[in-house]
């Protein structure tokens, strides 16, 4: 175990994409644990679209990220040293360590939790965690998913879009599409993870394609990019149609405001329904959602892919991953 702990901080804010002059990488002492909190040696990092929202000086859910301060960010580590009743020695644990070798895990309202022994890290910080997690109660809480419902997921062949997919498959939906870039992605989200269809959003035809799939409307649109798909999708809405706002990927380093959708105003017509949402707000119905998640996984009913990239240094090109579609499936930082 190292006396130093290498470290990555916010330098100034980026501009667009992120990089090494925004994120600085540096040591500092190993932090002690103190009575009640224990110390962790990370293992992997949780890469997700909005570490880079948080790198902004802007008002949020979360406070931005301090200059200076480390990278926020999910991850799972062994505990190797422990003052504290909750955390023994050698568990694996997983929570929000930040882009460090090394952290403190303590006794407040949102500790770190033990991983279940049945999982592996990059699994865990993928279906099992925050990703699954903002796919299950994105689509069952927010979206109201019925049986029967036409679904399209935009960013299929990312870590929440194939989440919540084939969660909705499960429970029901009659049609699933899913919206990703480039045939292999597409080609991906249908063979493997059973979609019933996939669409280039880089190829022509986009709202074309949609509306033969959907010909009766979409009756929940999961939306993990905002722009132009998300324009699309509103206009083909079915009555009472229903829209959650995960994310919006496409905006997340542009430089100047993107403008709102023009077909919002069918929400009107079609009595329809939007709604942006927090996963961290269902954070005590965690356990819930897991439990019937893990069931999923052990069956061989869910499917799941990571990406993972080597050593902490890497932790901005792993972000940036995200925005130029370089990952399928869940991007995990291993140190």
């Amino acid at each position: 175990m190292p006396e130093l702990n290498r470290r990555l901080v916010l330098a100034r804010r980026p501009h667009g994409m992120v990089d090494h002059e925004i994120v600085r990488l540096e040591s500092s002492e190993r932090p002690e644990p103190e009575l009640g909190e224990a110390l962790v040696k990370v293992t992997h990092l949780s890469i997700d679209p909005t570490i880079r929202t948080w790198m902004n000086d802007a008002v949020s859910y979360l406070p931005p990220i301090a200059i200076g301060a480390v990278i926020r960010s999910g991850g799972i580590g062994e505990v190797v040293e422990s003052r504290s009743s909750r955390y023994q020695v050698g568990d694996v644990v997983f929570g929000m360590p930040g882009w460090q070798e090394c952290a403190i895990a303590d006794e407040s309202d949102r500790p770190m939790r033990k991983l279940p022994e049945a999982l592996d890290p990059p699994t865990a910080l993928n279906v099992f965690g925050i990703n699954g997690m903002t796919a299950y109660f994105g689509l069952l809480d927010v979206g109201r998913l019925q049986e029967g419902d036409c679904v399209v997921v935009s960013g299929a062949a990312g870590a929440t879009g194939s989440t919540a997919g084939q969660l909705a498959r499960l429970k029901g939906a009659s049609q699933v599409v899913g919206i990703a870039g480039g045939p292999e992605k597409c080609a991906y989200v249908v063979g493997e993870l059973g979609f019933d269809a996939a669409v280039d959003y880089k190829g022509p035809g986009l709202a074309a394609r949609l509306h033969e799939l959907c010909p009766s409307g979409i009756d929940l649109y999961f939306d993990n990019v905002g722009g132009i798909i998300l324009d699309t999708a509103l206009a083909q809405l079915a009555m009472r149609g229903r829209v959650v706002l995960c994310g919006a990927i496409s905006a997340y380093n542009a430089t100047e405001i993107p403008p709102g959708p023009s077909n919002y105003v069918n929400l009107i017509a079609r009595r329809g329904r939007m709604e942006g949402f927090i996963v961290s707000d269902y954070a005590r119905r965690f356990p819930e959602a897991q439990a019937e998640v893990l069931s999923f996984l052990q069956d061989g009913r869910l499917k799941h892919a990571e990406h993972v990239v080597e050593g902490l240094e890497q932790a901005p090109d792993a972000l940036n991953l995200l925005f130029t579609g370089g990952n399928t499936g869940k991007v995990v930082v291993r140190l």
